[in-house]
């Protein structure tokens, strides 16, 4: 702990101490960030850029690897090159070993549970679920994880290592001194796990005919991340928290069977091997087309899925300055291609499919690649890598560098045997790519720590997907982004804050995906704007590229770059599960008085003539009165009343009006309506108001309060609305942009919910005697 960090420490128990001494702490809600935010340094300054000495570690890799299609398996052996970057000698390093969680004893395997009754997400019934007691007993059958062959130096000597389940560490001959590299040889093998039964983010999918497409990734061991902020990442893979990798350029030479076609990270470098001269020619038409020129059609694939061919061919593929490296392999592959530009990058956006994807994927995949890459250049930086590829197969949705698997098919028309596909599945296809292939952006390339912090790339991603999704149609239906459909997640008491642990997040959908993407939306449309945001998001973007960023970083860049305080924003949003609900608890109307007694009498005469009439003097109505048989006794006062105008009046007026300053006797002939209202924060995350006015005329206007409005009272508040009429109603957040709990207080009067009562036919089974004992009995259990 840094002294920083101990004196808020401090500062915290002696206010703690006092609170309980002297009853509640004010609650500053404004309060900055640094009690929990690291200290800025050399590395990384308070402005949330690199500092002058920010550092990063490098890695390459010179890789061969060879599919055997019908053992399922992986065998692969090569050079990796670690270069010494940061300030620090290093004894040792780490590897990640990411297959071992297929091993029958991992903890991946050990940890897992069934939902109970007590969980956040419970059972709903007595049963165990068919594909879950199928994974228990296939995880125990599989021989999974990655057997390492050998650990070799550059000398050939073995090297000392020791496998901690997920991880390895290799003991160096001598110590990597600061600005050295070393290379170490390593040879490996292991099973691939079948997708829709084990498999994590990478498998095979089973096809009858033996005709299975692999999808591969976490298939070499892979260094581990060192960095300044944390040292070596070197946390098991337990599913959840992703990967947390360095750059460095790949050399890959894959083998597979001779007929199959092969997707990857990086760029081919043997093509007068691996494709035929129609292929080739068709590759170099795609790179000029205005739409998807066909690679491999379907006929063709599918000619190929019914012979094999005898022997292998090696594909060889160079990536530079990537984190990872991806590649799926098939004989079923369809492949198209379009060229398209990114800044001065020539890219070529690519499909690759099976023909049970078709028609949805011949229609919508490359499309939705290129896309995403106009989209999120506007709002980060061009795209830098010269492919990027979609690859249908039994991944539903994982990210690599230049390379995405994606899920989605069509289904067979029950009437008409043809294939055809659903609303759902033609949204769900467009969304999936688009937020994959946008992963290039997030982390592929702002390499943030997924191992520990999983918003900084989902919810990132899922936002920027969320404004990709905007730009392909009107109303397209999106799933996460909106305020509004965030509002049942912020309801629920089943919660964890944003920043916390990757493998410790409750709900990760709305955790890491659906909640920072509102966030960020709240952010750019209601408290920010958009220019602010964008430009604020954008630098980031560009500060962080290539670069491994923090929490931190991105906070205090987005301040630094909008000139915006938003600490109160993070911590709420960030740092809580506070949700927002502000209610609209009471409202006086006041007018200011002109001072004038015949305006005034008058305008109290007005009022009480619409007051309601007692019950009493209703029914009094028409009796006989003494004054009405006796006139003689009525005098002045039976013949004006209190509002009657009196010389008094008027000489106390006009005293009053003399002592004025000529822009007070102005301010009184304005007639303005004041009114006051009361809004209580019952959901506890302070937020701007919105209120919605509405004036006597049926005009409306919007009155947007930013959120500092709270700075002094984070519970209750009155807010002064000067208006030239009278308010006849009022609303708070009308267009539902703040993800507001509870509407039902937002409004002055208070609004009904319309709703529909479904009705529905009443059960009568008047001989089982024991009809009502049943349920209270099973639910008792």
């Amino acid at each position: 702990m840094n002294l920083k960090h101990l004196q808020a420490t401090i500062a915290a128990l002696v206010l703690s101490a006092s609170a309980s001494a002297a009853g509640p702490v004010f609650d500053d809600k404004f309060r900055q960030l640094e009690e929990l935010l690291p200290t800025p340094g050399e590395t990384r300054n308070a402005a949330g850029a690199p500092g002058h000495k920010y550092w990063q570690q490098r890695a390459d890799y010179r890789l061969r690897v060879t599919l055997d299609e019908n053992k399922r398996s992986l065998s692969g052996s090569g050079t990796v090159t670690y270069h010494n970057n940061s300030p620090d000698t290093l004894s040792y390093l780490w590897v990640q070993l990411d297959q071992n969680m297929f091993r029958n004893d991992s903890d991946n395997r050990n940890i897992s549970t069934l939902p109970s009754r007590d969980a956040w997400q419970p059972r709903g019934n007595d049963g165990v679920k068919f594909d879950a007691l199928r994974f228990t007993l296939e995880a125990r059958k599989f021989d999974g994880g990655i057997h390492i062959a050998s650990v070799t130096g550059s000398d050939g000597k073995p090297l000392r290592h020791t496998i901690n389940k997920t991880m390895m560490r290799i003991d160096l001959p001598q110590p990597l001194k600061p600005g050295a590299r070393t290379s170490f040889d390593v040879a490996w093998s292991f099973n691939i796990p079948e997708m829709n039964v084990l498999g994590r983010r990478m498998g095979f999918e089973r096809f009858d005919d033996g005709n299975d497409i692999f999808e591969i990734a976490q298939w070499f061991p892979r260094m581990a991340a060192y960095y300044d902020a944390a040292g070596w990442q070197n946390a098991q893979y337990l599913g959840d928290g992703e990967f947390t990798l360095e750059f460095g350029d790949y050399d890959v030479q894959i083998t597979a069977p001779a007929d199959h076609v092969v997707a990857s990270t990086g760029e081919l470098q043997n093509p007068g091997d691996v494709l035929t001269a129609v292929q080739r020619e068709r590759l170099k038409q795609a790179r000029t087309a205005n739409k998807p020129v066909m690679i491999i059609t379907q006929p063709e694939a599918q000619a190929n899925e019914k012979g094999r061919a005898t022997g292998t061919r090696t594909w060889r593929f160079k990536a530079q300055n990537v984190r990872d490296f991806a590649f799926a392999t098939s004989r079923k592959f369809i492949w198209d291609a379009q060229g398209i530009k990114s800044g001065k990058q020539d890219v070529m956006a690519m499909s690759y499919y099976p023909a049970e994807a078709n028609p949805l994927w011949e229609k919508y995949s490359t499309p939705a690649v290129i896309h995403t890459i106009e989209q999120y250049n506007k709002y980060s930086f061009d795209y830098p890598y010269p492919v990027a590829i979609s690859v249908n197969g039994p991944v539903g949705g994982m990210e690599y560098p230049m390379l995405s698997f994606n899920g989605r098919r069509p289904v067979k028309d029950a009437k008409t045997g043809e294939m055809t596909y659903s609303k759902a599945a033609k949204y769900g296809l467009i969304s999936v790519i688009i937020h994959e292939v946008g992963h290039n952006y997030f982390p592929m390339i702002v390499n943030s720590d997924e191992r520990q912090w999983t918003w900084m790339d989902e919810g990132m991603n899922s936002f920027l997907q969320f404004l990709a999704e905007q730009a392909w149609e009107e109303n397209y239906p999106s799933r996460r982004g909106e305020a509004r459909d965030i509002v049942s997640y912020m309801r629920s008491t089943n919660q964890a804050p944003i920043m916390t642990n990757a493998e410790s997040t409750l709900q990760r959908g709305n955790n890491a995906y659906a909640k920072p993407a509102t966030a960020f939306n709240i952010l750019r449309e209601t408290i920010l704007g958009r220019e602010l945001f964008d430009f604020a998001f954008r630098e980031y973007a560009e500060r962080w590229k290539f670069k491994r960023p923090t929490p931190a970083d991105f906070f205090r860049t987005m301040e630094d770059a909008s000139g915006t305080d938003l600490d109160w924003f993070w911590r709420g949003w960030f740092y809580t599960t506070d949700a927002v609900d502000i209610s609209v608890d009471g409202i006086t109307e006041y007018t200011v008085s002109s001072q004038d007694p015949e305006v005034e009498k008058a305008l109290r005469r007005e009022r009480a003539n619409g007051e309601p009439v007692s019950v009493m003097d209703q029914r009094n109505k028409g009796m006989a009165r003494r004054i009405d048989a006796h006139p003689e006794l009525k005098d002045f006062y039976n013949e004006h009343d209190e509002f009657t105008v009196t010389n008094k009046d008027r000489n106390k007026y006009q005293e009053t009006m003399a002592g004025l300053e000529d822009w007070e006797k102005a301010l009184l002939k304005e007639g303005k309506h004041l009114t006051l209202v009361d809004f209580a924060n019952k959901g506890g995350l302070v937020m701007p108001l919105i209120v919605e006015i509405e004036l006597k005329s049926g005009k409306k206007i919007i009155e947007r309060i930013p959120a500092e409005v709270w700075r002094y009272s984070p519970k209750q508040i009155t807010k002064l609305f000067v208006t030239d009429e009278p308010i006849v109603g009022l609303t708070q957040d009308p267009f539902w942009e703040t993800a507001d709990i509870d509407t039902s207080n937002n409004s002055w009067p208070r609004k009904t919910a319309p709703s529909r009562l479904e009705l529905f036919k009443t059960e009568r089974d008047p001989n089982n005697l024991m009809r009502d004992m049943k349920t209270p009995l099973k639910g008792a259990q």
